[in-house]
């Protein structure tokens, strides 16, 4: 369907696909020290996070909780290997609650949640600052507390002079996805903050210079007090770090959980639905029929930490220089042929781990009575795009045979008009599903498998196995294990197919088009050569092939040519309270998922652009044929959506708070490096 860029060939070349038919030889996706292959399968049980203990009730019937973000070692991998060591979030006033993914919050509908977000990474005993578990890039634009930087505008308070990863105290700022809240409790990316530790550096800055809270909240160092309006639809919303330049290190180190809204006009009775959840309370060994999964694609090393890669070399699979004083990679700071680099050193353009992680354990199990089961899929991975599909016989065949449907009840919104059976379940990231699998009509004893069939490289569309690889069926391809056992529950549910679904109101008209951008920056500066064998290596003469992307950005589009623009650059975006219509002109080689804080949209249609040989959209962006029906699992109400290389793809959102809030891809590592724009409901904003 879609060309791939040059960029995108290199990237298949580095894992050495040589076919798409089940006996071909799939190369092993890089990352740490251990071996994916090594890690045994299906030895784990899914962990089923409980809920989220409160703290207390406050008045005017608030639900109150104080949550903190701490360091920890869980068993990730299966029992008998190294333990990992993780971040993630739980109560401060309840003991063993913290866990990765964390415990969920249940919450109502119309019932304010209020939230201390306590930034607790810091050694127990003495109070000091634990550094980050992963290599952090200072040269991008990021919530940098020392107050120094590498590139970008000039300023007094600058110095270029190191690719060392930063070192010093961890900001966070917790961001709950798709919550209909105010600009105070967003989590703004320039609103972190750092521990409450007891060796701060002099000089570092506490706070972001954006940081808020909620009216007349007290002043307590490494927290913030958020809270939530919860007046929206039901639904299944994640919280999860939001923190400017490093979002994607933070969220990889653990810290997210889900956050299920419940009850409404816009609710089912759960007797209609497979159930139950957990709640607070329940007892132990109590048996789940609605049941949270978080699917994560991570790495490790031998002792098991987590893998994350600590040079931009990593992508492309370069060949780096030799590490001697005259010969330093050329990355900002050093210079490169055409002056000074414009290559940051650490930070990578994607990011895919070789092992599949879900719910905080790799390749786990999950036995399930003969009934049916609620399932709310998330894919919180970095860059990943997973196509699931259940499966019976041998998880490693390709192309597979569906077993058993999903039957998609939600997204991101909440319920659609009426149910959709689907065969795969395609995710992009931040996206989620809310599905029933009926596991009645399966012999006692039947293994289930949730396979992936997308692709172990960035996405762009189309068909597995025809216009893009599938992931290693090994490793990346296979996801986790369901094992059919008796029932000894009840099962009221009623069959998907005939569930009644909550009306659903549209959006009305809109009152203004707004023009938008996806693009793309590659180096000019730094050079590379590929040898006879293949290998890549830099070429210090500037007679090479230029090297690959220095970031994404997003844009606006004027007289159909797309105008990049920084974080850091004018606000562009100023909705009045209304309705508009949102068109993302897509001008990279990559599909985009688009979140857009403070607001739930729906998804209007695609059309088709003009484009060039290898498939990226010309400019001035021209309309082919008509537009192109949005997906029948995207009739309802969304928080991101993926726009495709070489389409425009079209929202209707509507704004009623105003403030200021972002819109930004959700691959993690794109966000990070500037494809986030702030936008301004209702202007005033500063």
């Amino acid at each position: 369907m879609f060309k791939k860029s040059k960029l995108i060939v290199m990237f298949l070349a580095l894992f050495a696909v040589f076919a798409l038919s089940a006996s071909a030889a799939f190369a092993q996706v890089p990352g740490g020290s251990l071996d994916p292959t090594t890690i045994p399968k299906y030895v784990s049980p899914l962990l089923i996070p409980p809920a989220m203990p409160q703290t207390s009730v406050l008045p005017g019937g608030i639900d109150y909780y104080e949550i903190a973000v701490r360091q920890f070692q869980q068993q990730v991998l299966p029992l008998g290997m190294p333990k990992t060591t993780v971040w993630s979030y739980g109560s401060v006033n309840h003991s063993g609650t913290f866990s990765y993914p964390a415990r969920t919050i249940e919450a109502d509908v119309d019932r304010p949640v209020r939230v201390k977000w306590i930034n607790d990474l810091k050694d127990p005993v003495t109070g000091k600052f634990l550094p980050h578990l992963l290599p952090i890039d200072q040269t991008l634009h990021w919530a940098n507390p020392p107050q120094d930087c590498i590139e970008g505008p000039p300023r007094t308070d600058c110095r270029g002079d190191s690719q060392l990863p930063y070192k010093g105290p961890v900001p966070i700022i917790t961001h709950l996805h798709g919550a209909h809240v105010n600009p105070d409790s967003d989590g703004y990316p320039e609103a972190w903050y750092l521990p409450n530790a007891t060796n701060i550096p002099t000089g570092y800055s506490k706070r972001g210079s954006k940081f808020d809270q909620i009216p007349d909240a007290p002043d307590v160092p490494g927290a913030a007090l958020f809270q939530y309006r919860n007046d929206q639809r039901a639904t299944a919303l994640w919280f999860h770090d939001h923190t400017l330049g490093m979002t994607r290190a933070n969220v990889y180190a653990g810290p997210a959980g889900f956050y299920i809204l419940r009850g409404g006009n816009s609710d089912l009775p759960s007797v209609l639905l497979p159930s139950p959840a957990p709640q607070q309370g329940d007892s132990p060994g109590k048996k789940y029929h609605e049941i949270p999964i978080v699917i994560q694609d991570k790495s490790f090393n031998k002792n098991g930490s987590l893998f994350y890669p600590d040079n931009r070399a990593f992508f492309e699979g370069l060949n780096k220089p030799p590490k001697v004083p005259f010969l330093k990679i050329p990355f900002i700071p050093e210079p490169a042929v055409n002056g000074i680099s414009d290559v940051s050193p650490i930070w990578n353009p994607e990011f895919f781990g070789n092992a599949m992680v879900v719910n905080g354990n790799t390749w786990p199990v999950l036995e399930v009575e003969k009934m049916r089961y609620r399932f709310r899929f998330l894919n919180g991975s970095d860059s990943r795009f997973v196509i699931l599909k259940l499966v019976t016989g041998d998880p490693t065949e390709r192309p597979a045979t569906s077993a058993l449907p999903f039957w998609q009840i939600g997204t991101e919104g909440g319920f659609l008009p009426a149910p959709v059976r689907l065969e795969t379940l395609l995710i992009a990231l931040a996206e989620r599903a809310d599905v029933i699998v009926d596991f009645s009509k399966l012999p006692v004893g039947t293994e289930v498998y949730l396979i992936n069939e997308g692709p172990d490289e960035p996405f762009g569309g189309g068909v597995p196995g025809v216009d893009f690889p599938y992931a290693d069926p090994g490793t990346t391809g296979q996801v986790m294990k369901f094992v059919v056992k008796p029932r000894q529950s009840f099962d009221l549910s009623l069959p998907p197919q005939f569930l009644p679904l909550p009306r659903l109101v549209n959006l009305g008209p809109e009152t203004n088009v707004r023009q938008l951008s996806l693009n793309e920056d590659s180096s000019q500066t730094v050079f590379v050569t590929t040898r006879p064998n293949g290998s890549v290596v830099f070429d210090p003469t500037g007679m090479g092939e230029l090297f690959g992307p220095t970031s994404a950005r997003l844009g606006t589009l004027e007289g159909g040519f797309p105008v990049p623009k920084a974080w850091m650059d004018e606000i562009s975006e100023n909705p009045g309270l209304g309705i508009e219509i949102w068109e993302f002109y897509n001008f990279t080689a990559d599909a985009h998922p688009i979140h857009v804080h403070q607001t739930m949209f729906q998804v209007v249609n695609r059309q088709a652009l003009m484009v060039d040989e290898e498939g990226m959209s010309t400019a001035p962006a021209v309309l082919v044929g008509d537009p192109i029906p949005r997906e029948v699992w995207e009739t309802g109400f969304k928080d991101t959506v993926i726009a495709y290389p070489g389409q425009v793809t079209r929202i209707k959102v509507f704004f009623d708070i105003p403030g200021l809030y972002v819109w930004h891809c959700h691959i993690l590592s794109h966000e990070d490096n500037e494809m986030m724009r702030p936008f301004c409901v209702g202007g005033g904003c500063m």
